[in-house]
């Protein structure tokens, strides 16, 4: 772990690497919502840069038409584009969308998108006869860079399923949280030697197993959540669809294939002790805040005396703050990915970790042409 604190230590020097004058930098960075929230993030990376925040006025039509004004030389320079999603998610998207074609209409060299929580990132898989709006949001924005001269590569964090990545024509860097909020459970959680990491689910247990074994901690492993896994509707299409009585099939007469049981979820159990152990469940993403809920009062049940959440991108939608409040959660820790003041100050339980310093220092390299594989060093696909 101590690697962790040093890259931690070695990102909080890089400022200093970055004073030099706005208009010898060949760079720009912009934020493609003009909102008090969500250009928070963006003004945090620029200080750590060393640069001004670009001048640009993006809004909405009186018929919620987006409109973007550039109100500065972009020509030939790099240009960095911040969006962090709001709870319109939607909007967000033809936001970014247009300020890179506006940009680049404007002469700009190169177009980044920097999206730290990348939208519809849980839509990767087909279930039943939907769609993977993943891959099409993937594909607009590489066709806004093939066909618009736009978006030419993408800085994320900490992605749903590390293979969207494969979604894309075009280089994606997927950054992980994970050194801010290990650091965080050893600097803010008294007596964390005594913890134990635990995954709410059996698809989280690889995480989970990856902090455990990062901070020299056991193992817990939920199981039997009541409601439907993703791993249940993955490729759920059910075809052919079920006849009616007045109808005969004409199928192989001799074709009978096997009848697959019905699922049925067992109890939920805890394979682990969790007894006399502050309990900190970690997750990529807290939105639905039920699973949580109900995970934290079986966790209590079964002898934990503190219980903490750990998850990088704090969605946090509907009625998470109250029930957050509500509940036996002692703490839900989330990064600065996505704008959640609002929710903070309805719940003091939730502490944010800021991740600007990474976003800052992967901007910079990539614009002066450098590795990006620092900030990559002893990180795992488990991470």
């Amino acid at each position: 772990l101590s690697y962790f604190s040093s890259v931690i230590l070695t990102l909080q020097r890089f400022p200093s690497h970055s004073t030099m004058n706005i208009s010898k930098s060949g760079y720009r960075v912009f934020s493609a919502n003009s909102t008090t929230a969500c250009t928070e993030l963006a003004k945090k990376i620029t200080e750590r840069l060393g640069v001004d925040l670009g001048k640009s006025v993006v809004y909405q039509e009186s018929n919620r038409e987006t409109r973007v004004d550039v109100k500065e030389s972009v020509r030939g320079q790099d240009i960095f584009i911040i969006q962090t999603i709001p709870r319109d998610v939607n909007t967000a998207i033809m936001e970014l969308l247009v300020m890179a074609y506006a940009l680049k209409t404007n002469c700009a060299k190169n177009i980044i998108g920097v999206i730290p929580y990348f939208p519809y990132s849980k839509q990767c898989k087909m279930r039943k006869r939907g769609s993977i709006v993943c891959k099409l949001l993937a594909s607009m924005l590489a066709k806004a860079g093939m066909l618009l001269y736009g978006l030419t590569h993408i800085i994320t964090m900490d992605l749903h399923q590390k293979e969207i990545q494969g979604f894309f024509s075009f280089p994606v860097d997927n950054l992980r949280a994970s050194p801010f909020l290990l650091q965080y459970i050893q600097e803010e959680i008294p007596d964390y030697r005594n913890a134990i990491i635990v995954a709410k689910s059996p698809s989280a247990a690889k995480r989970a197993q990856s902090y455990a074994e990062r901070l020299r901690l056991g193992l817990a492993v939920m199981h039997g959540e009541a409601q439907c896994s993703e791993s249940d509707m993955a490729d759920g299409r059910h075809s052919p669809p079920p006849m009616s009585s007045g109808r005969t099939t004409s199928g192989h007469p001799g074709l009978e294939l096997p009848l697959m049981m019905a699922k049925e979820k067992p109890p939920i159990t805890v394979v682990g002790d969790v007894g006399g152990r502050i309990a900190i469940i970690v997750d990529d993403i807290i939105d639905d805040v039920e699973d949580f809920v109900a995970a934290a009062e079986i966790l209590k049940e079964r002898g934990a005396y503190k219980i903490y959440i750990m998850a990088t991108h704090g969605l946090l939608s509907a009625e998470a703050p109250r029930l957050i409040e509500e509940s036996a959660i002692d703490e839900v820790v989330v990064t600065n990915t996505v704008p959640h003041e609002v929710q903070k100050l309805q719940c003091p339980k939730i502490k944010t970790v800021d991740v600007s310093m990474i976003l800052a220092e992967a901007i910079r390299r990539i614009h002066n042409g450098e590795s990006m594989a620092y900030l990559f060093r002893n990180i795992t696909v488990d991470d």
